[in-house]
């Protein structure tokens, strides 16, 4: 049952020692959280997520392949087993972790997935991973202040968006929370809200158009 208002909880939110999530963390690791629906997946998720591993001198990344964006229309999202398998093909090394955790605990969004992982891994240090595009559009997430009040974020910048993302209501509203990329390594373990901003070489791959490439080819 879904509850609405501050209250609201997923369904296994207060017992989370009977999750089973397919991974395993332990107490002080810096892990990144890299949720999306990977529409397909494409290097441009790739870089998003090597860059802010290298950065942030994370220990792990884990990429969570939502079930259904509720922002999206399901009539273009392929099956979850399709993009998870498209995931693992650029989720490369140990230390990228591929992981369906929101079809298993019955999370439609982030400030709910975020809650259960915290409660079930106390004493992580985790990272919220976004690029710029999602930054744009933060502000129409559920819950998107408590995200930020929840854990630290990194953006990674990404092609033609990332000069708009950093003027968007969340990057306003959060303005005086952001810090310098030097301190970009300080982020896991900061007490949120706190984010950062990792420019670099750009990726110029994006999963819209990869879609409708496929749609013609």
């Amino acid at each position: 049952m879904w509850f609405a208002g501050p209250a609201r909880r997923v369904p296994e939110a207060g017992r989370p020692a009977t999750l089973r999530l397919g991974f395993t963390l332990s107490r002080g690791m810096r892990v990144g959280l890299y949720g999306g629906s990977f529409n397909p997946a494409h290097e441009g998720h790739a870089h998003v997520a090597e860059t802010a591993r290298k950065r942030l001198k994370l220990d792990r990344v884990i990429w969570l392949v939502s079930p259904q964006n509720p922002l999206k229309s399901s009539r273009e999202t392929a099956s979850l087993a399709d993009r998870m398998a498209g995931v693992r093909r650029y989720a490369r090394g140990r230390s990228m972790i591929v992981s369906a955790a929101e079809t298993r605990i019955g999370s439609a969004y982030t400030i709910d997935t975020l809650r259960v992982l915290k409660a079930r891994f106390p004493g992580v240090q985790f990272v919220w991973i976004m690029g710029a595009d999602s930054l744009a559009g933060f502000h129409r997430w559920r819950g998107w202040t408590e995200i930020m009040g929840g854990a630290p974020v990194a953006v990674v910048s990404r092609p033609w968006i990332s000069l708009k993302s950093r003027f968007s209501p969340a990057a306003r509203r959060f303005a005086a929370a952001r810090r310098p990329i030097s301190q970009a390594p300080l982020l896991p373990g900061a007490a949120p809200p706190r984010w950062v901003f990792l420019t670099g070489p750009l990726n110029f791959q994006s999963s819209t158009a990869l879609r409708e490439r496929m749609r013609k080819g």
